[in-house]
């Protein structure tokens, strides 16, 4: 067997890093026929061991093998919005920022309150993003609490941190790591690719869209889904991450 890829704690690291890490990996391999995840060999406060990937080049076949896949993973479940993996108590991460993992019953509620609001007003608070900005993205979570972007979905089982970097064309197909996973709304993932782009993207949006049953006009609420992960890299990256989440909370106010 290969020699795993170990990840190790910096001083800084918190002891609960690594443990939410395995737990989400576990949770979305459990996914009946779901996306391939990475595996993990063995895990504590300082250390994680994971199964060891070779790249390839992305292919088309690979991309649509991986829309498919990502919505059998999903419809696979979770107790609720915002549920924690399976075993999992506490927070989690997304990046090196923490993650509330409260159950909701409703996304709406769970996605102003969880993800939204916490993340615009403490890049308001480091001056990454402007009173206005604020202000907008405020009218976007009182549309989200009033349930208007509300829809008969059941909560996913989602990745949650799915940008290209934690997307890896293998021999074998796509392999997802580094999740911040949760029980969430599948657009989250499909919007995260769209962020930051991906291999094969319209074939995974092709396959994705066929698996799921995705009503016509999902590309609309993208930018929606988009929001949150704007505003974490306007905390962490800068302003200019919080003048395009403003951007994007104007078309939904």
């Amino acid at each position: 067997m290969p020699e795993p890829y170990v990840k190790h704690a910096s001083p800084s690291t918190p002891p609960d890093y690594f443990p939410v890490e395995a737990a989400g990996l576990r949770w979305l391999a459990a996914a009946p026929d779901g996306a391939r995840v990475v595996g993990v060999r063995a895990v504590d406060a300082r250390r994680i061991e994971l199964e060891r990937l070779d790249t390839v080049r992305p292919t088309s076949e690979a991309a649509d093998a991986f829309g498919h896949a990502l919505a059998r993973t999903h419809a696979a479940g979770a107790p609720a919005f915002g549920a924690p993996p399976a075993g999992w108590e506490g927070e989690g991460f997304i990046g090196r920022q923490r993650l509330s993992l409260r159950p909701d019953d409703r996304w709406g509620t769970f996605y102003a309150e969880q993800r939204v609001l916490p993340y615009a007003r403490e890049a308001y608070d480091v001056d990454h993003l402007s009173a206005a900005a604020l202000a907008a993205v405020e009218r976007v979570a009182e549309r989200l609490r009033a349930g208007d972007f509300d829809d008969d979905r059941p909560p996913a089982r989602i990745h949650g941190d799915l940008w290209s970097g934690n997307v890896m064309f293998t021999p074998d197909g796509v392999v997802v790591i580094d999740p911040a996973a949760h029980g969430g709304h599948g657009l989250t993932d499909l919007a995260m690719l769209h962020l930051f782009g991906v291999p094969g993207l319209d074939r995974i949006d092709d396959a994705y869209a066929e698996e799921a049953h995705l009503e016509p006009g999902w590309r609309e609420l993208v930018g929606l889904h988009q929001l949150h992960p704007l505003l974490v890299h306007a905390v962490s990256h800068g302003p200019a991450y919080g003048r395009e989440a403003a951007s994007v909370a104007h078309g939904y106010r």
